[in-house]
């Protein structure tokens, strides 16, 4: 009966060209009108910043778009899975493995949501005590209890969920039971910032743990253990991996960013030119460009060949970039402010051409699907939480020719 209640509550894109709000927010019976709520939450939307006034500074320096674009239009948005947020600065809740399957957090439990059937699969529970059902010498054998997600990645059928007290916990998709288990550091605050998985030059299976002890972690998944500890002079809260392997972007509370080496975490070049803490970073996959996203309300975007000043500017309406992803074959950018706004940006156009996705409540994570055609928004809110999902505009004009 409760899945019933929540599919009638959901959104088609058919009864969103009707007129029906995204959201299902029924503005006809409320005091308020879209566009005055909207006003008053950009006015009144309190933005955190560590350094006082970054936001304000940082407009001065930000590119003119054109908005109005529409590189994906709204498909859905489903009420019957909600996805949340524990930790206000952390938004990497959401990751999708296809065009119509994705993975999120909804308070203890990882669930899987099948688009496609309308379906959510519960694929671990961490209120209770998880502990791995598989033996390796660095694995924590008593596990967990009551983990307190923080951050989270799923790709190449490997979930990796980061807890606030420094856990990992690693759970194959393709195998029954959770794999791995580690506490990255026993010091008070050890909170796992970020997760990034990635294949390295031979092939295996890592990922790169980014931590408030001021470190990074490569963790090797065929041979179960810690290959490399590299700390830097501040809390890491995102660091990413060139797609080539090389590189590494690593942002964290300090307004300057790193790009250094892979092999052995060296500083090759300082990123100057934010004003406060920065909380995600990503590369475009021809490996030469990437961005970052700052609680001053911008995103920059940097040329590793010239790191002196980043490429462009990027803006946000009302708070902090904290999340940034490119699609697989470069075309878009999309950078989500903690609430209300996600932005796409056009590359080719030399991010001057923009879709601006406007809805209401924070945001705990953006997934573009690998083969670009979704993209999926966690919509966190007591009332309309919900998962947004968009699909890619394709133009066929060309088999007009057909008719």
């Amino acid at each position: 009966m409760e899945y019933v209640q929540n599919k009638a509550a959901d959104t088609s894109a058919a009864q969103a060209r009707n007129g029906k709000d995204i959201q299902g927010i029924p503005w006809d019976r409320l005091n308020i009108t879209r566009k005055e709520y909207r006003k008053t939450r950009l006015e009144q939307y309190k933005n955190y910043e560590n350094i006082p006034n970054s936001g304000e500074e940082s407009a001065k320096k930000c590119m003119n778009t054109e908005k109005g674009s529409s590189f994906y239009e709204f498909r859905r948005n489903s009420r019957s899975v909600r996805s949340t947020i524990l930790h206000f600065q952390l938004r990497n809740l959401v990751w999708a493995t296809s065009k119509h399957d994705v993975y999120l957090l909804s308070n203890y439990s990882i669930s899987h949501w099948s688009s496609l059937t309308g379906c959510r699969n519960e694929i671990l529970n961490v209120k209770g005590h998880v502990a791995p059902s598989e033996k390796h010498p660095e694995s924590l054998l008593e596990g967990f209890t009551e983990t307190q997600v923080s951050t989270l990645a799923v790709k190449e059928r490997l979930l990796v969920a980061g807890g606030f007290q420094g856990e990992i916990i690693c759970k194959h998709l393709d195998r029954p039971g959770v794999s791995f288990c580690s506490r990255t550091t026993y010091t008070e605050n050890a909170i796992t910032n970020a997760v990034d998985i990635y294949r390295n030059s031979s092939g295996s299976l890592h990922f790169m743990a980014s931590n408030n002890d001021c470190g990074v972690r490569d963790f090797d998944m065929e041979r179960y253990q810690l290959v490399q500890l590299v700390r830097y002079l501040w809390p890491v809260n995102h660091s990413s991996l060139s797609p080539d392997g090389k590189l590494v972007a690593v942002v964290g509370d300090d307004p300057d960013g790193l790009l250094v080496d892979a092999s052995n975490g060296r500083t090759i070049g300082t990123l100057k030119g934010h004003l406060d803490y920065s909380f995600a970073s990503a590369w475009h996959p021809n490996g030469v460009t990437f961005a970052t996203g700052n609680q001053d309300k911008t995103c920059r975007i940097w040329d590793t060949r010239k790191l002196s000043e980043s490429v462009a500017v990027l803006k946000g309406n009302l708070g902090a970039v904290r999340s940034i992803r490119f699609t697989s074959d470069g075309r878009y950018v999309a950078m989500a402010e903690p609430a209300d706004f996600v932005h796409i940006y056009d590359i080719k156009t030399g991010y001057k051409k923009e879709q601006e996705i406007d809805f209401f409540g924070e945001i705990s994570g953006i997934s573009f699907s690998p083969d670009t055609e979704s993209l999926f928004i966690g919509v966190w809110d007591r009332t309309y939480g919900s998962l947004l999902e968009y699909g890619r505009t394709r133009d066929y004009t060309y088999l007009d020719s057909l008719l």
